[in-house]
């Protein structure tokens, strides 16, 4: 489902053999001009470039380092980072909640209508799905969030500490946590947490008793079918089924949620037994394939809840993800929905 992170990397030794290259040049050059004049400026250059190696150097030893601990291990990171780039596109929606630096995110989190806006009034560089070594090495970080096994970690080690995550392996608020410890906003993390608790505590109850013993299901259409979704994959199912602790269809239940592993893809023959009393759907963003396939099937059609309205339209890209501020934006929709059902 989640799709791979494909290598971001070009070999970077030959990068840098081009920089200490440039570098090998410039010194013989200037070692070749002989008169008095250039001895004496040369000698000034030279105690301007200690000075700046100092000034650098002293800059570079302020800087404190803590361990932390990775999913691969632990790492020696800025107790303070300031210059974050995040290779994940998922994790960007912390650091923004934290007001963390990213200098640098994936174009699917840089268009997440959730953050963009953030994103932009950072300043944040958009890195394109595959950023190339030298615009990751332009931005000089100070810090890389990457998916535990993304290719190339070891060239991205050679430019600053890297930080592997699991996907998946914690909930959201779990995983806040943890972001806030990294970044060493642990308090503004905790703030987060129980301010989404008293949302969720204000609405749940509404909502429970709107819904009742309905049931809700997640559905994307793709190419060979649909996808059903559960509680840990984005697009609303952290909330209706986490938070609100609805029902979904007894093999939604056990194939996309009770596995664990957050999805399923059936068939369409399939579709009247894995459709709830309440649908939330979106065309699949992963593929060109036309939703018409499925939305003008005569077995869509005819599900209760197409019949009943109950149909509500997700975001194909945005409501994919499940970061703090997007949970933000979808609770709203998803709340105003649940409660408008018929």
């Amino acid at each position: 489902m989640r799709k791979q992170r494909k290598s971001i990397w070009i070999m970077m030794a030959l990068i840098l053999l081009i920089v200490l290259s440039a570098c090998g040049q410039s010194a013989t050059t200037n070692s070749t001009t002989g008169d008095s004049t250039n001895a004496a400026a040369e000698t000034e250059t030279k105690t301007n470039s200690d000075s700046t190696s100092s000034a650098e150097s002293t800059a570079t030893a302020e800087v404190e380092l803590v361990t932390y601990q990775s999913d691969a291990g632990e790492v020696q990171v800025p107790k303070n980072p300031k210059r974050i780039i995040d290779l994940t596109s998922f994790s960007t929606g912390y650091f923004v909640a934290l007001d963390a630096p990213v200098v640098g995110a994936l174009s699917g989190a840089m268009n997440n209508k959730y953050i963009k806006d953030q994103l932009a009034a950072a300043g944040t560089s958009d890195l394109g799905q595959e950023p190339t070594p030298e615009k990751l090495i332009s931005l000089k970080p100070d810090l890389f969030i990457v998916y535990t096994g993304t290719e190339g970690i070891d060239k991205l080690e050679q430019i600053a500490p890297v930080v592997q995550i699991t996907f998946g392996k914690r909930d959201f608020k779990d995983l806040m946590l943890e972001m806030g410890k990294l970044t060493n906003r642990e308090d503004a993390a905790k703030a987060w947490n129980a301010k989404w608790e008293a949302k969720i505590n204000e609405l749940k109850p509404k909502v429970q008793e709107a819904v009742g013993d309905r049931t809700v299901s997640i559905l994307n259409p793709y190419a060979k079918g649909l996808f059903v979704f559960g509680h840990n994959y984005g697009r609303g199912g952290e909330i209706i089924y986490g938070e609100f602790d609805l029902k979904a269809p007894a093999k939604a239940q056990a194939e996309a949620i009770d596995s664990g592993t957050g999805w399923a893809s059936i068939s369409m023959e399939l579709l009247p037994e894995y459709a709830g009393d309440i649908i939330f759907t979106s065309p699949w963003s992963g593929d060109t394939t036309d939703p018409k396939i499925v939305y003008d099937n005569t077995l869509w059609k005819n599900l209760p809840a197409v019949k009943a309205n109950d149909v509500f339209q997700l975001d194909p890209t945005s409501d994919s993800y499940n970061d703090p501020l997007t949970l933000e934006g979808q609770l709203q929709f998803i709340s105003d929905s649940l409660l408008t059902a018929k």
